[in-house]
């Protein structure tokens, strides 16, 4: 697993550093990796190191400090570096002064360098980039690094009011910060450098892609289709038929249990597996049930809702089931077996009376305390919130699964694996890490229906346990970064 720190969190790890090591060494261990990052960028985007040239892009801060230091020694490996100072006033006089010595240059214009280095401010910066910062970096036309975030990018909520940077990649220094998730896509690829923190236990954490493909369901010798989990689905509607036919096809490909299926839509078509029957009453036993997918929010829409919750197994609501919450949320009065809630930002206003804001983390943490529920609040960063418990990201690597019943999949893929036995927020973790590796897989650079997405689960599926079986094997580190291309399963460890 990952685990992701608060602007304090670091702030007091830090604190308890600086009483263990003499001053200037942390500062000097960041700046050490951030010269390394650099280098090893230069060589690989250009061919070289000797001979390149930098810009430094210097704010007031610490950040601007490690930049200066990192600055002096790529200096030392031949590297032509000038500082573009934003506050010279108060630029980190050490870090300059190490700069200076070993030649680099103070200048007033970005010049034509082969990579600028983002020092403009660090975790106590807040807001967006000002005006001079702001317009050089909308001039920057080469890669970006950026010292520990992007500059202009909220540390803890990832969220952006203004002009930022967009970095290629981000040295993170001591630890992971929430906007290496939240805001991914403004950070690139991120490399931790290690500075000798302490840290608590986080309260936002990532799990690896070998952990998901490790705990994911599978049958053993003594199972049959009654002992690995019998998921439930009641979905589809006259209106909205395939809504059935995506989430009962992915509860068909996530285990190997059994699925029942609840409505009035022809899954058998599709799906020959599946036992069907046409209402919840008539279905049989189930261990989980999944509602609301397609499902319209007339008075039958909400009997069946009704009758779901009374059953005492877990249960998934989403798409027009959670509107249905929404209105009577007393529906869920009384239940004791877990309940998950997949809303995208509409459906959790409509659960939440309010968008989730800049503070998703916060917003979704709130909902699942006040409903007692787990709560998974799709987007390029899914969150998923239970009670008392650390909030678990997965950060989806690409847009992909943005497509009209890509959320019926996710749903059904949850409730195999909570029919399975598998925790509550684990299973919508490790589902939402499989949906998004199905999508990227699916499309392969091109844009992808949501049958295309349930197609490639399995090899989804498939991937995750082939690298949790390589790490399990040779020793290869997980990392939990959770960015996903097609490239092979080696990329899950980027």
């Amino acid at each position: 697993m990952r685990g992701y720190y608060t602007a304090d969190q670091v702030r007091a790890a830090e604190a308890e550093l600086f009483t263990r090591v003499a001053a200037g060494v942390p500062m000097r261990r960041a700046a050490h990796g951030l010269a390394r990052v650099v280098a090893e960028e230069l060589r690989v985007r250009t061919g070289a190191v000797y001979g390149r040239a930098v810009t430094l892009l210097v704010g007031s801060g610490d950040n601007g400090g490690d930049a200066l230091w990192a600055g002096a020694e790529l200096r030392g490996r031949g590297v032509a570096v000038s500082a573009l100072l934003l506050d010279p006033e108060r630029a980190h006089a050490a870090g300059l002064a190490a700069l200076i010595r070993r030649g680099g240059r103070v200048v007033d214009e970005l010049g034509a360098p082969d990579l600028v280095v983002d020092g403009i401010v660090g975790l106590s910066g807040r807001g967006p980039l000002r005006p001079r910062a702001a317009e050089l970096v909308a001039a920057v036309r080469v890669p970006i690094i950026s010292v520990d975030l992007p500059s202009g990018v909220d540390p803890d909520t990832g969220a952006v009011d203004g002009p930022a940077v967009t970095a290629d990649v981000t040295v993170a220094f001591g630890a992971y910060k929430p906007v290496h998730a939240l805001a991914a896509p403004r950070c690139g690829r991120v490399e931790l450098v290690p500075i000798g923190l302490r840290l608590p236990a986080p309260d936002l954490i990532a799990l690896d892609p070998a952990d998901v493909g490790a705990g994911w369901p599978v049958p053993g010798p003594d199972d049959d289709k009654y002992t690995q989990g019998v998921t439930g689905i009641c979905a589809g509607s006259v209106t909205y038929p395939g809504a059935a036919v995506l989430c009962t096809g992915a509860a068909v490909a996530a285990t190997s249990g059994m699925v029942r299926y609840a409505g009035t839509a022809d899954v058998l078509a599709h799906w020959p597996e599946v036992v069907a029957a046409s209402s919840v009453a008539d279905a049989g036993r189930v261990q989980t049930w999944v509602v609301g997918p397609g499902s319209g929010t007339g008075g039958a829409a909400e009997a069946h809702l009704r009758q779901v919750l009374a059953e005492d197994v877990p249960v998934v609501v989403d798409a027009d089931g959670l509107t249905l919450l929404g209105s009577e949320p007393a529906l869920l009065s009384g239940r004791r077996a877990p309940t998950v809630l997949t809303p995208h930002d509409r459906e959790f206003a409509r659960l939440a009376g309010c968008e989730p804001g800049a503070d998703r983390v916060a917003a979704v943490r709130q909902l699942a305390e006040q409903w007692q529920v787990t709560v998974l609040l799709k987007g390029y960063a899914t969150l998923i919130a239970t009670p008392g418990r650390p909030v678990l990201v997965n950060v989806a690597g690409g847009a992909w699964a943005s497509t009209a019943g890509s959320g019926d999949v996710l749903s059904g893929v949850i409730g195999a694996l909570l029919a399975a036995g598998a925790d509550p927020a684990w299973a919508a973790a490790a589902a939402a890490r499989a949906h998004a590796l199905a999508a990227s897989l699916a499309a392969d650079g091109a844009p992808i229906a949501a049958e295309t997405l349930l197609a490639h689960l399995r090899p989804a599926v498939r991937t995750l346990r082939t690298l949790a079986a390589a790490v399990a094997a040779d020793g290869v580190p997980g990392t939990g970064e959770c960015c996903v291309t097609v490239a092979g399963w080696q990329d899950l460890m980027l």
